[in-house]
């Protein structure tokens, strides 16, 4: 019954262990080995169980290295593990720092392009108007007309201006030669009326 118990307890420590070393199952085998070989009988019985105790701790001692050796890995792949987590944080901080410069640089590319667009609009409106240098031709003509009629202007103030001294003088001319003109008939008149009237008194 006992036995039974043992083999129960080991298979469980199997189960719980799985694939690996037995170190529990090893120590047990090797204390009940220790505990026969001292009430052993026999010096064969005795020196079997001595073979069998240096197996056992021949096995422990593979266990332990091979144990050592896994957590000396396990080590090795925790440092490998965080190294590579930090590159892992480095390639995303840097990956970031693209994507935001990406970013920057499409709002700049989207500010480029609208102020291509609104050149080109520009432009398009500045092909529909002439260009300075034919806007400068066409001011420098018109001021050059414009000069040439304000000297027309003036000489055609001047010649009215003159005109109208003429016609002033002119007409003080003619005034002039009225009052003469009448002056010259008023005497005529007299004499004619006393012409008549000595003609229509009868003589003495």
């Amino acid at each position: 019954m006992g036995s039974v118990t043992d083999d129960e307890i080991i298979r469980k420590r199997l189960l719980i262990d799985g694939d690996g070393a037995g170190d529990d199952r090893r120590i047990n085998l090797l204390v009940k080995s220790f505990i026969k070989w001292c009430y052993s009988g026999s010096q064969e019985e005795e020196y079997s169980q001595y073979q069998r105790m240096l197996i056992t701790l021949s096995q422990c001692e593979f266990s332990m290295r091979k144990t050592l050796l896994v957590y000396d890995m396990n080590l090795r792949e925790t440092e490998n593990y965080e190294k590579t987590y930090k590159e892992i944080e480095c390639s995303i901080a840097e990956a970031r720092e693209k994507i935001a410069e990406c970013k920057r640089q499409i709002l700049q590319a989207k500010r480029i392009r609208k102020n291509h667009q609104e050149y080109d609009a520009l432009v398009k409106v500045i092909h529909h108007y002439p260009d300075r240098c034919e806007t400068l031709k066409e001011l420098e003509a018109l001021r050059k007309e414009l000069e040439h009629l304000s000297h027309i202007k003036e000489s055609v103030e001047d010649t009215l201006e003159l005109r109208k001294k003429q016609f002033y003088v002119l007409l003080t001319v003619l005034h002039e030669l009225k009052q003469t003109l009448e002056n010259h008939e008023k005497p005529s008149k007299v004499e004619a009326a006393q012409e008549t009237s000595m003609e229509t008194d009868p003589k003495p």
